[in-house]
């Protein structure tokens, strides 16, 4: 077990108000911090990441549809082995409505220099090959992916997408939920009042105040609008150990855009 999950640890950071450690998603209670149901299908990339467990399947991640055969998530997400698969085209998890499209993994590429026991290292990334090729329809889409080595400027506007809980010790919310969270640049987020040297340049900060959300599954995309479309600019991979909506500690996501070569190399 990680040494930033030790409950003594946590409260010694909350008491002496020192930089928090990084955390994944799956390990914070509280994951849905204001946010909203999304349009059903407004978010055709989004998919479920689902493991076996027994003779069912679990939801237990987020990622994104860039190839009709690849899906981008967070290493973390998929570096235990287990049967995954991919659901494609969904948005009550709990419901089946027809417009599902269910993909078993054939291979999982995990960033090499993704290390478990330093998620401050980055590399946070990994990609999924399926079985078969997802029929692309209104339900189903490609992600668009930003440019190699593209930057956001502060405040650019996100919403992160997923089923998180939606309340402290909750239920997975059933249904795609979304949260607005605007971009914070390098600089400040860097700064030594937020997440000081614990983010990279490779990452991408955004939220970080009380009003900002904070939901979704690690894995999955944030979406940010540039020129007037949506593009996958992040892969959810962190927050502080003291909470989702911690003033000046944004949601960190793996930047897509420092991974281009990476995931071309990797998909072809």
């Amino acid at each position: 077990m990680l040494r930033f999950l030790l409950l003594s640890v946590l409260v010694a950071l909350a008491l002496a108000e020192e930089r928090p450690e990084p955390r994944f998603l799956e390990h914070i209670g509280e994951r849905v911090v204001g946010g909203e149901v999304a349009q059903p299908h407004s978010w055709p990339w989004q998919i479920s990441l689902q493991y076996l467990s027994g003779s069912s399947y679990y939801h237990t991640c987020g990622g994104s549809l860039i190839r009709t055969r690849w899906v981008m998530t967070a290493a973390h997400c998929v570096d235990t082995q287990r049967t995954w698969r991919v659901v494609l085209g969904d948005h009550d998890i709990n419901v089946h409505e027809g417009k599902e499209q269910y993909m078993s993994v054939s291979a999982v590429h995990i960033h090499p220099q993704w290390n478990r026991n330093n998620v401050a290292g980055g590399y946070d990334i990994a990609l999924l090959r399926l079985s078969s090729d997802a029929i692309l329809n209104s339900y189903v889409q490609l992600a668009t992916l930003p440019p190699s080595g593209q930057v956001l400027p502060n405040n650019n506007p996100c919403y992160i997408t997923g089923w998180g809980r939606t309340q402290t010790g909750g239920q997975l919310s059933p249904k795609l939920k979304q949260a607005y969270l605007p971009v914070v640049d390098h600089q400040t987020c860097s700064s030594s009042s937020w997440w000081g040297s614990t983010v990279k340049t490779t990452m991408v900060c955004a939220g970080g105040y009380n009003d900002s959300g904070c939901q979704g599954d690690s894995g999955g995309p944030l979406n940010c609008q540039v020129s007037g479309r949506y593009a996958v600019h992040g892969v959810t991979s962190f927050v502080s150990s003291l909470g989702c909506n911690t003033v000046r500690k944004p949601t960190v996501f793996t930047r897509v855009s420092a991974y281009i070569s990476w995931i071309t190399g990797i998909t072809g």
